[in-house]
């Protein structure tokens, strides 16, 4: 027999667009579940720098009358853009981004779209498969995508948050050398225990990009580009003649470009590529690499807090 479902679920929501202190706790009616939705208890929600409330890690508890590819108590996840089925993302599919074009997810419980939601592999824990809707598979899709990181290449890895960790671990499985870069000594203790054969302080290495090629006498294959107009610069110059650099977010914004990106792309014929996190499809194929080498890709989490007032601020250092 099911289990009785509560009348409320609490949230975490924006009235308005901001920083993480606009949030508000709320208590709101439990939704109506349409024939083609899926009702979940939201079991783990990861926390990260960007996109606050959007990866998390749910099991079913009811399902709409026209739904036959899951039953309750699956544990599943739901795709970043309900709607991002597989190819190439446009302005309707942006539209359904958690945390974006909708309410995100931190939240007790939730109706979804049947189509968005992956199964998730029982040899993760909760609160490690809540990593893996946004900061995992926009990894994925950077280094797995129209040009897969494979063995023998070098990687560069900018910042140690939590897609950069994740681009870290996929690098390592497929067999490339991993450079790490960060601003942490601490931080890029942790990136040699998951496998970077380098590691560079940038703050305390000016020339990072100069560094970069005498670790391994050459400029690197693919970088994973989180800084923006504070470390641009640099990956040009890092990167080799036709190298990928896949550009997933400007964390250093107080900066300002020196220099036209035009005029390197056309000279070393570099790819730029930006990454929208990723469709239901890769995000199936992740979790194929997640359970084949559980050993490399096991998520790497900081602390667990309760969903309660305050736990926004208690996370953030």
């Amino acid at each position: 027999m099911a289990a009785q479902l509560p009348t409320t679920t609490r949230s975490y929501y924006f009235p308005a667009l901001g920083s993480y202190t606009n949030l508000a706790l709320q208590t709101t009616p439990l939704p109506t579940l349409k024939s083609t939705f899926v009702l979940v208890k939201i079991h783990a929600v990861s926390l990260q720098y960007r996109d606050l409330i959007d990866d998390r890690i749910e099991y079913v508890v009811s399902v709409g009358s026209d739904v036959t590819r899951w039953t309750v108590g699956d544990r599943v996840c739901s795709n970043f853009s309900t709607d991002h089925l597989d190819g190439d993302v446009n302005a309707e599919i942006v539209k359904t981004a958690l945390g974006r074009g909708q309410q995100g997810v931190l939240t007790e419980y939730r109706a979804f779209p049947d189509h968005s939601l992956v199964r998730i592999s029982r040899h993760l824990s909760y609160d490690e498969a809540s990593t893996l809707p946004c900061a995992a598979l926009t990894a994925y899709n950077a280094f797995m995508g129209p040009k897969p990181v494979k063995a023998g290449d070098t990687v560069l890895i900018l910042g140690t948050g939590g897609v950069s960790i994740f681009g870290l671990q996929f690098a390592i499985a497929s067999r490339a050398t991993v450079i790490a870069a960060s601003s942490s000594d601490a931080k890029l203790e942790i990136a040699k225990r998951l496998g970077a054969a380098h590691t560079i302080n940038y703050n305390t290495t000016l020339d990072w990009d100069k560094e970069v090629r005498l670790t391994e006498g050459r400029d690197v294959d693919h970088i994973l580009e989180v800084g923006g107009p504070g470390t641009f610069e640099k990956s040009l110059a890092a990167v080799r003649y036709a190298g990928y650099i896949h550009i997933i977010g400007a964390v250093s914004q107080s900066a300002t470009m020196a220099t036209s990106v035009v005029g390197p792309c056309i000279g070393k014929a570099i790819i730029l590529r930006g990454i929208q996190i990723g469709s239901v499809a890769q995000f199936e194929s992740m979790t194929r690499l997640l359970r084949a080498r559980p050993e490399l890709t096991r998520p790497v989490t900081d602390k667990v807090l309760e969903l309660r007032s305050h736990c926004i601020e208690a996370a953030i250092p």
